[in-house]
């Protein structure tokens, strides 16, 4: 009994240490999901697929914004925005702020 409890507690630890090691994506609200698996190219390029483009409101030229988490100084986790509403985001954030120090 007390052989499967230490096993227990080994694996239980293993897991607790993989997890922490691990990155996660928090989903809320069911705002972010898989849209598709891409391939890397040879020049570091990807393709977004014709339907997310028209969904996203992405055309040739567009510029976008390429947002990064890490985790112990490795990124985990890739986001692309377009600059447009990443550029609102901030003036909605920074905007009152802005306000509040010129007063």
């Amino acid at each position: 009994m007390i052989i499967k409890q230490t096993s227990k507690d080994a694996v239980n630890k293993m897991a607790k240490k993989k997890e922490e090691e691990s990155c996660r994506v928090v989903v809320t609200n069911q705002h972010c999901k898989l849209e598709a698996l891409v391939t890397v190219d040879e020049r570091g390029q990807i393709v977004l697929p014709k339907d997310l483009r028209d969904r996203a409101g992405i055309k040739s030229g567009d510029k976008l914004a390429i947002l990064a988490s890490a985790k112990k100084e490795k990124v985990c986790c890739i986001m692309l925005m377009r600059v447009e509403e990443l550029t609102e985001s901030i003036k909605k954030t920074l905007g009152p702020l802005l306000q509040e120090l010129v007063k």
